[in-house]
C-alpha cells in the first residue's frame, strides 16, 4: 500500500491542482457569462483586445453547445478530478470498470477541449484567457492519465507494458510542451497574433 502511495503521488497532486485551476477558470468564466446576460454591450474582465476575449466565445453557440453554458461542465466535472486526486494521494485503491470511466470521462474533456480549440481559433477568430487556462490543464490532465491507465494495470494486465508506461510518466510534461506549441502554431498560421499580444500583456 506505501509503494503504491509513493509511486503516484505525482499524479494525484496533478489532479489536485489542475482541477483546482481548471475549476477557478470555470468560475470566473460563469461570472463572466452572467455579466454579459445583465450588460448585453458591456465588455468582460477579460476582454484584452479583438484577439484576446471571453464575450465572443461566451457570446457564440459554441459556448453553449449542449443548451446551457459550457462553463457548468467544467464548475461540475473539475470536482470529480479532484476527488480522484485526493483518492489517488490516499492510495484508495479502484476497480478497473471505475479507472475505465474515468478515463472515459477525461478522454472526452480533451475531445471536447480539442474541438474548441479548433472553434475558437479557426472559427470564432479570438482566444479567451481563461478558457485558455482550461487547455493548459485539461492536455496534460489527459496525457497523464492515459499513461496512468497502462501502469496501473486498467488498459493492460501486461508488467511489461505497466512498467513502461512508469517510466513513460516522465515524458508527460514534454509532450505537453509539444501539444501546447503546435496549438501555438495553429493560432499563428490562423493569423492570430498569439506571441505578439501576449507578450503586449506581459511588457
Amino acid at each position: 500500500m506505501t509503494a503504491q502511495r509513493t509511486r503516484y503521488t505525482g499524479y494525484g497532486i496533478w489532479l489536485i491542482v489542475a482541477s483546482l485551476v481548471g475549476w477557478w477558470a470555470a468560475f470566473q468564466l460563469t461570472v463572466e457569462k452572467f455579466f454579459l446576460l445583465e450588460n448585453p454591450s458591456g465588455q468582460t474582465s477579460c476582454y484584452v483586445s479583438v484577439m484576446i476575449q471571453c464575450d465572443k466565445n461566451l457570446s457564440s453557440w459554441q459556448g453553449s453547445v449542449f443548451g446551457f453554458s459550457n462553463p457548468i461542465i467544467g464548475l461540475t466535472a473539475w470536482m470529480a478530478v479532484l476527488v480522484m486526486g485526493v483518492a489517488v494521494l490516499a492510495a484508495v485503491r479502484f476497480p478497473r470498470w471505475f479507472w475505465g470511466l474515468f478515463g472515459l470521462g477525461v478522454a472526452g474533456a480533451f475531445a471536447f477541449v480539442c474541438w474548441l480549440i479548433f472553434q475558437s481559433i479557426y472559427m470564432l477568430a479570438v482566444l479567451c484567457p481563461w478558457c485558455m487556462a482550461t487547455w493548459a490543464v485539461t492536455i496534460p490532465t489527459f496525457l497523464a492519465t492515459a499513461v496512468h491507465l497502462v501502469r496501473n494495470g486498467t488498459l493492460t494486465r501486461s508488467q511489461k507494458a505497466r512498467q513502461r508506461a512508469d517510466r513513460l510518466m516522465v515524458w508527460v510534461p514534454l509532450a505537453t510542451i509539444v501539444v501546447y506549441a503546435i496549438v501555438i502554431a495553429m493560432a499563428q498560421l490562423a493569423g492570430l497574433d498569439l506571441l505578439g499580444e501576449v507578450a503586449g500583456m506581459l511588457f
